[in-house]
């Protein structure tokens, strides 16, 4: 634990829940853990009891990625957790392949329709049919504007032209559009929507008001999926997709628009554990991107600097191609950020780099 999270509080302690298995963590809503091929070895998915069009049954909030391993993690759910009860909606709070990549599976699997915000359905649907935004051509060309010259770095992102369908091979082909401000009533008690964006195109959060409460309850629940999470920031970045988008500004907005919620919320991310504290994670999270973009500043003013040059300035840490690629889209969105507020100039040199010096 670091000292920003000693900050938070912990309701469940160091308790995870094993795989295939649930733990409440309030009424009607079980917490459960589905493995991922990174470095961020986890994501957190969600049960919520539900009702819905007379049925009794259960809601699930996020999906993990396509494999066996997760499929059968959900099948162990279905067979221990269920309580003899369907599945009778898949909510999915945004389309990276982590929280969208077994919602077709899940979909077919239980004959029930998928819940998502219009603009992520999109995108998944988009991404699970190209190399859009996650690699090929159009996005070593993106990286090597930003100052990437390894030429086997680019190589392998020219040949990564399945990234996103390996886990997201399909999209269900119809869906609820949710939207922010949009309440929604799952089983006994009434959801509202908060659309967040920087993170993804239309991520939704989930807010139950009237779960918990008392002197030492928490005072509601958010299913924040990565808008917040207790441990490490939430990836921002700029693609190839949207080469001259302002992500950072879009996050820090929307964060700041969660500080409505109450500060003693229960808080359940998307990695990592459910904690309180979100008024003081929000603040938390605005001190690390204005540390980062005064480390930018600063190199940038000694000198006019490419996305690239900076990886070291904002990570200490050796990084791989796969962290690279989330690496280099952040550094683009703290230059961005400080480019769309006239702080920095942006100037492509002779050879096609995009470097920014300040203003």
């Amino acid at each position: 634990m670091n000292a920003l999270e000693h900050q938070l509080g912990y309701p469940l302690g160091d308790t995870l829940p094993a795989l295939g298995r649930t733990i409440e963590v309030a009424p009607g809503v079980k917490w459960l853990r589905m493995g991922l091929p990174f470095a961020l070895d986890h994501i957190n998915l969600w049960l919520l009891r539900d009702r819905h069009h007379g049925r009794e049954g259960w809601a699930i909030v996020d999906c993990g990625i396509t494999d066996d391993r997760t499929r059968a993690a959900w099948e162990q759910v279905f067979a221990n957790e269920l309580e003899g009860l369907p599945v009778l909606r898949v909510i999915v709070t945004h389309m990276h392949p982590d929280h969208i990549g077994l919602a077709h599976w899940l979909t077919e699997r239980w004959s029930c329709d998928l819940w998502i915000s219009a603009t992520d359905w999109h995108a998944a649907t988009l991404a699970s049919r190209s190399a859009a935004g996650m690699g090929g051509e159009a996005a070593a060309a993106h990286f090597a504007r930003h100052g990437v010259t390894d030429e086997q770095a680019l190589k392998k992102l020219r040949q990564r032209t399945n990234y996103y369908s390996s886990m997201v091979p399909a999209v269900p082909a119809r869906y609820h559009r949710l939207m922010d401000g949009q309440r929604l009533a799952i089983g006994a008690h009434e959801w509202v929507c908060h659309a967040g964006h920087g993170h993804a195109p239309e991520h939704i959060a989930l807010h139950c008001a009237d779960i918990g409460g008392g002197p030492e309850a928490p005072a509601g629940v958010l299913i924040a999926g990565d808008m917040v999470l207790p441990r490490i920031s939430t990836n921002v970045m700029v693609i190839d997709l949207e080469p001259e988008s302002d992500p950072l500004a879009l996050y820090l907005a929307s964060i700041e628009r969660m500080r409505a919620m109450p500060a003693h919320t229960l808080v359940l991310p998307s990695h990592g554990r459910p904690f309180t504290g979100l008024h003081t994670r929000i603040d938390q999270l605005q001190q690390h991107h204005d540390e980062r973009l005064a480390e930018v500043m600063h190199a940038c003013a000694a000198a006019p600097r490419t996305a690239a040059e900076l990886l070291p300035v904002l990570f200490k840490r050796a990084l791989d191609l796969h962290q690279t690629t989330f690496a280099l889209g952040e550094a683009i969105a703290h230059l961005h950020l400080l480019w769309f507020q006239g702080r920095l100039e942006r100037r492509r040199g002779e050879d096609g780099m995009l470097r920014f010096a300040a203003s």
